[in-house]
């Protein structure tokens, strides 16, 4: 029988984590395939741990609980999850159970069709105006100008083969997207539409500054654009200098008038300023990038590796 891993990386998520682990207890029970789950604390100051630790699991193939050394990220956490996964099949899911109940069952339906991984994609309206828009253009940017196949609502979960952990383990990419670094392999995948449930308790840890910095993180990992815009903005920007350097000679010599223009000038130097610092941005993204994969830090740091055990009762 297939052993199916369920990652599940979390922050302090006290106020759900119960539910979650009775939810995944009555879930293993009965199924065509056997349920490992990996927990992995991102640095957790509450008690999350300890509840997991003392719950009574009974249907689960294995239980696993991954610490690590501080707050390294949901990315970094999840890498890790995937790292200690021993499963024939891998997943993830969040300890907050807004994914639909039979998720892993589908994604195990189509994965067993022959294919690599099969994608989830949010078919749900329950998300608000703002996070719809944001998912929207993130999406439209990222087959424009960086992945091309990928999901025109996004990618929101996950399951993949033993083939696709190997390489996800032998390429662990810091300031990257595992979704993104799977869809730009290329491998022979199937894409599923659901629908979402809301968050079950506690505060979403997907906070702005987090969605921003995926955003970066997708373009200057996967796509050459950003680079690109400097590259045309330069060039696009030396050309309305010399067009306006030519036109102030011609006025000097054919005109009688004084040649007005402060306020054009003031604006040009402002705007080139801006184009300036911006490119100055970009490059400096990835110049970071580069020395932070020169360094050769680890992405993760694990603390501990505790086996949960499983009643017999």
């Amino acid at each position: 029988m297939d052993l199916v891993s369920i990652v599940v990386p979390f922050l302090n998520e006290e106020s759900c984590i119960l539910k979650y682990c009775d939810f995944i207890d009555c879930f293993s029970e009965g199924k065509p395939f056997e349920v490992e789950v990996v927990f992995v604390d991102d640095g957790s100051t509450d008690s999350t741990s300890q509840v997991i630790s003392s719950y009574e699991f009974k249907n689960c193939k294995s239980v696993k609980l991954i610490t690590l050394s501080k707050n390294f990220g949901a990315h970094a956490a999840l890498r890790a999850g995937i790292f200690h996964a021993s499963g024939d099949y891998t997943t993830y899911a969040g300890a907050d159970l807004q994914e639909p109940e039979d998720m892993v069952s589908v994604m195990y339906e189509n994965i067993k069709n022959g294919k690599d991984a099969v994608y989830i994609e949010k078919r749900s309206n329950r998300v608000n105006f703002v996070s719809r828009l944001f998912s929207s253009f993130y999406s439209s940017l990222i087959r424009r100008y960086a992945v091309k196949n990928f999901g025109k609502g996004g990618f929101n979960n996950i399951m993949f083969n033993d083939k696709i952990k190997q390489y996800l383990n032998s390429n662990i990419e810091a300031n990257s997207s595992l979704i993104l670094q799977i869809v730009d392999a290329g491998f022979k995948n199937a894409i599923v539409k659901m629908d979402y449930n809301a968050r079950s308790a506690g505060v979403s840890k997907w906070t702005f500054s987090k969605k921003t910095k995926l955003f970066i993180d997708s373009f200057v990992a996967f796509s050459f654009a950003p680079i690109r815009f400097v590259s045309i903005m330069g060039i696009s920007m030396s050309l309305i200098g010399f067009l306006y350097g030519f036109y102030i000679v011609i006025s000097r010599f054919w005109v009688t008038a004084p040649v007005p223009g402060y306020a054009t000038l003031a604006v040009l130097l402002l705007f080139g300023f801006g184009i300036t610092n911006i490119s100055l941005g970009i490059i400096a993204e990835y110049l970071w990038r580069t020395f932070a994969a020169a360094s050769n830090r680890p992405v993760f740091v694990v603390s501990e590796v505790k086996d949960v055990r499983i009643s017999e009762s």
